[in-house]
This record gives structure tokens, sequence and C-alpha cells, in this order.
């Protein structure tokens, strides 16, 4: 067939009407067939036909379509007998072979190793980490030992519900969004075998858990000078740069004095560490320079005089990078009691620097790249709503405008 013919072929396939019931009219072989539904003509029934007749078009492209099977009292059927039992004998053929592909599925846990291998290569060394644990607290104890073709979805979804639930009074419930980390690797896994071993996985619709969001609890500028005026001395730098640079926990960690640069007063973030390894930067927007208020420049300065012969900014008394679990526990949540200040993460630090720094009426993009954002979405989603309360910007001033208008307006009158 032609390619101008193939078009016109295309073009005449349609669901058409004929005494108020609705039939397809398409070519196959080049032979128009038209087949008569017992559907009448509506709306609901044409959009409905015109599906199956789009279903048709892909599998005669495919060379898939078997006439009798759609239509099996249709008088066409002994004219396309030929075609037909061609089509099928291809289609038992693959069949057969696909049996042969599945009888070599290994098992999960065979199959889960081989995957984890050959994922790390794109994965940080503390994502790795991660995604190992949970392979041998949670997937490998449960799916180990079944062959990946017969793990079902309503498997998956049990196992799922299971772990949602703590199976010891004294245990911990896990979180939503730890049990989507668990399903993660999982998923990764089943779509991976079903591709090499030829089978459908059984991961398809199956929708992460709802997660809430993290709670945004920033410090009072008030709370800030509280907490750094009574905070241990020997951290008090440290802090500092926390509050007012929005540095995450991993920048501040593997900050290196070879990136700070006092003549530009700003700090390039370069390198993360993470468990004791040292990493990049979490996205590619994090690797930026951040530009340094005075406050945080003379707590630089003054840190350099204790550690400006070591490599790391904050690190012990050997020059190693300080553990900030350990700075958690002996000095921030301690600071925190003593001074009857609500109980919140050191993460906070971060969030408290994106609010005071909007409070103050800087650019929005400027903070957004400060703090390693590509744009300014998530600014205004997570932090906007604290700007009113910090600078008393509520709708007073559009009063103020319209007030000032009508004074204006008055005085034109006079």
């Amino acid at each position: 067939m032609s390619f101008l013919s193939q078009v016109e072929v295309y073009v005449m396939a349609s669901v058409r009407s004929r005494n108020d019931k609705l039939f397809f009219d398409f070519y196959y072989q080049n032979i128009r067939c038209r087949e008569q539904t017992l559907l009448k003509e509506t709306k609901a029934n044409r959009i409905k036909l015109e599906k199956v007749l789009e279903n048709i078009e892909i599998q005669i492209m495919l060379d898939r379509f078997v006439y009798r099977d759609m239509f099996p009292n249709s008088n066409r059927c002994k004219a396309f007998k030929l075609f037909d039992d061609q089509i099928e004998a291809i289609k038992a053929n693959e069949t057969n072979k696909a049996d042969v592909i599945l009888q070599n599925v290994p098992n999960f846990e065979a199959f889960a190793y081989e995957w984890l291998e050959e994922s790390k290569i794109h994965w940080k060394i503390s994502h790795f980490k991660n995604v190992s644990m949970i392979f041998e607290r949670y997937l490998i104890p449960e799916f180990g030992k079944f062959n990946l073709d017969e793990i079902s979805r309503a498997h998956i979804i049990k196992y799922r519900a299971g772990i949602l639930e703590p199976k010891r009074s004294s245990k911990k419930q896990l979180s939503n969004d730890w049990i989507n980390h668990v399903m993660t690797p999982l998923r990764g896994i089943l779509k991976e075998a079903s591709l090499r071993y030829d089978f459908q996985t059984p991961f398809n619709n199956i929708k992460p858990l709802k997660v809430v969001k993290t709670k945004i609890e920033p410090f009072s500028l008030k709370e800030v000078q509280q907490f750094l005026k009574y905070v241990r001395s020997d951290f008090r730098n440290y802090y500092t740069v926390r509050f007012f640079t929005a540095i995450r926990t991993a920048e501040i960690d593997g900050l290196k004095w070879e990136y700070v640069n006092f003549d530009r007063n700003e700090i390039t973030i370069h390198e993360t560490l993470v468990d004791g390894n040292v990493e990049t930067p979490k996205t590619a927007t994090s690797y930026r320079n951040i530009q340094l208020s005075r406050v945080v420049v003379d707590a630089l300065k003054t840190q350099f005089k204790i550690t400006g012969k070591n490599t790391y900014v904050f690190c012990n008394k050997k020059g190693n990078p300080l553990d900030h679990r350990n700075i958690t526990k002996r000095v921030w949540y301690p600071t925190l009691e003593e001074l009857s200040l609500k109980r919140r993460r050191p993460y906070q630090t971060r969030h408290t620097c994106a609010t005071l720094w909007l409070s103050a009426g800087e650019n929005p993009e400027w903070i957004a790249k400060q703090m390693g954002h590509s744009t300014t979405k998530m600014l205004f989603e997570v932090y906007s709503r604290y700007v009113p309360n910090n600078t008393r910007q509520d709708g007073s001033a559009f009063d103020r405008l319209l007030l000032n208008a009508n004074i204006e307006e008055e005085a034109t009158y006079e």
C-alpha cells in the first residue's frame, strides 16, 4: 500500500451512524470494512466506540489485529481467516518465548543485590547506605525468597499496611515519609526486572502515602539573639553562621576554610559532609556562593583565630569535623531548655534565616539563590506566611494608600 493510500485509509476510519445505530467504518488489508453495532447514536456511545476504533487501528499498525476476535459474527471473518491464522501463530510463538523467559526469572534477593550494585554508581555514599539498610531490614526478609514474577500487587500493599503499625507497643511507628522511602527501591527493582524478564510489574498504580509537610517553626529575631547570648561560647560562632546564612547541616559540617573568602565576604558551598563522607551538595543549585552579613564575617574571623590552621571551619581539637548529632544533644537542646524556648530541630535555623531575610525586605530572588533554590516558588509557599507578623504588612499599608488617595482627592476639590 502506498503512503498516500495509508493516509487515506487512516482518514476514512471513523464511527458512523445508520438508522440511529452506530457502526465502524475502516480499512483492513485494503478492504473497506463496515461493522454494525447495537449501540444507539449518543455522545457517550460514540466516545466509547471511538476508543475501540483507536485500539483497532493500533493493532492493525502493529500487525496484531485478529478480525474474528473483534467481530466473531461478521461475514468478513472467512475473508480474513488466512491473516488471522498467521497473526495468531505469531502471538503463540511470542507467548512461548515469554514462558521460557519467565522460567528463568530469579528470586527477589538475587536480583535485588544485582540491581543495587548496578545502581550505586548513580548515588551518593549516604544514599547507598540508606538503601542497603532498607534491603537488610525490610525488603529481603519479606520478599527475598519469592521469584520476582510471583510478587503481586496485593502482596506489596499488604506488606506496606503491615509496617505502618508497629508490631510491639514499645516500637515507634514508622512515618509515611519513611515508608515511602522503603517502597522506592522496591518499585525500582520490580520495574527493572519486569523490563529484563518481560512480565508486568506489580507496582502499577500504587501511589505513595500522603506525607504531612514538615512543620516550619522559625525563631523570632529576639529569640535568636537570646540563644546566641546564652549558648556555650565555643559554639557561638557555629550557631551565628547557621542562623544568619541559611546553610544546611551537611553544608556547615563540610565547610572548609578554603571555601571562605574574606575579601568578597562570601562562602562557597562546594562540598557537604554526610555521616563522615565528603559528598556533593544536595542539588545542582545547591552549588552556590553565600554572601555574608557583617555579623557572620565577624564570627568567622573570630573562628579563624581558633581553627584557621585546620582544614574544617568547625572542628574538634584534633581537627576532625564536628558530629552534628552530638552537638544537637549536648549543646542545642540543653540551651533551648535552659532558656525555656520551644524545642525545635536545629534545621529551623535555616527556616529562621529565610523568614528574617523576607521580613527585612530582601529581594526574594536573592534569597532563593542564597538558599540554593532554583526558583522563588518554595520561598513563597513555605515562608511567606511568617512575614506579616514580622513586618506588620497585614493589609494596613494598602489601607493607608487608599486613605491618602482620598485625602488628596478632597484637597483637590477644596
